[in-house]
């Protein structure tokens, strides 16, 4: 007999949904939206923020709880010289 149990998408999904964590969303074209799962099924999510958006599964990169994004989204910024590694300044390479 085959059990039915649903994809390690639709618990994170639904754990995420069932917290109502504030949740940023990369889409593979870069774009970052911001927002609550509101729902999800197998092709979209429902991404309420100051109005509702409905998401294609398939345009989604990745998915980060808000505190997780704020730590990604520092991680892309460019350092300012104080910032890098002492070694890496006196070789002349940022």
């Amino acid at each position: 007999m085959s059990e039915s149990r649903s994809p390690l998408q639709d618990e994170y999904l639904a754990s995420l949904r069932d917290k109502n964590a504030r949740v940023a969303i990369f889409l593979v074209n870069g774009i970052k939206l911001v927002g609550r799962i509101q729902s999800f099924d197998t092709y979209v999510v429902m991404l309420e923020n100051s109005g509702t958006q409905l998401v294609f599964k398939h345009a989604i990169s990745t998915v980060i709880p808000q505190e997780g994004a704020a730590a990604e989204e520092r991680a892309r910024q460019p350092r300012s010289a104080d910032q890098v590694p002492r070694a890496r300044v006196a070789a002349g390479v940022k």
